[in-house]
């Protein structure tokens, strides 16, 4: 598959960057066995790094045991980790393309500037945060409600390096489809212990994350 994006998503994304404030790392994460889409996501990565100066790229082509995949925990490819000034826990797996592209491109501003679009008071509650949180937001490149939930997810790992947050494209890992039995998406699973559907508010997310910590101190 060639990936195009045509001039004018071009010229939209360049303005949208002009906001960046600091320097952002994106590290993509692909390798030589079974990839659907590893080649792909790297031209995606390198046309997004062209369209601004802050933007740059490491790639690493390796597996599971490698150590800089062992140090940002990359357990399938193709991954996407973006840096800002801080390290946040911003991924995404898979081929970010139709409504995902935008999810790439929002939250690469947001690690640049640090700032998130929630209100005052979620942002208040998913800072004081400390207990590790581990949110898996899964996503088609078809389905229009699927950024607001994934955006979300990254937002929160913005607000607090406690959370990672991963959007992951899932037909590209029927595995874990199978896992979480995923019918429809998006689909949230958080921690292990609580999912749910939907495009839902921050307010009613954020409730969901409250309950998987209330379940993991229970278990703890």
């Amino acid at each position: 598959m060639v990936i195009e994006i045509d001039e004018l998503t071009r010229r939209r994304t360049s303005e949208i960057f002009k906001t960046l404030k600091s320097p952002v790392k994106i590290y993509l994460f692909t390798t030589t066995m079974h990839c659907l889409h590893c080649n792909e996501v790297e031209e995606i990565v390198d046309i997004i790094s062209s369209l601004s100066p802050l933007i740059s790229v490491e790639k690493c082509t390796c597996n599971a045991d490698h150590p800089q995949a062992r140090k940002f925990r990359i357990d399938k490819h193709p991954a996407i980790v973006i840096h800002g000034e801080r390290e946040f826990n911003i991924r995404y797996f898979g081929l970010p393309v139709g409504y995902e592209f935008g999810v790439v491109i929002d939250s690469i501003v947001a690690a640049s500037t640090g700032i998130v679009k929630l209100p005052s008071r979620i942002i208040d509650l998913v800072k004081s945060i400390n207990t590790p949180i581990h949110i898996q937001v899964f996503v088609t490149p078809t389905c229009p409600y699927c950024p607001s939930i994934a955006k979300t997810a990254h937002s929160f790992a913005v607000l607090n390096q406690n959370i990672t947050a991963d959007v992951i494209e899932v037909t590209e890992f029927p595995e874990l489809s199978k896992r979480y039995g995923i019918y429809a998406v998006p689909k949230t699973v958080i921690n292990d212990t609580v999912e749910f559907e939907g495009a839902v508010s921050t307010d009613a997310f954020l409730r969901h994350v409250m309950r998987a910590i209330d379940l993991s101190r229970r278990v703890g």
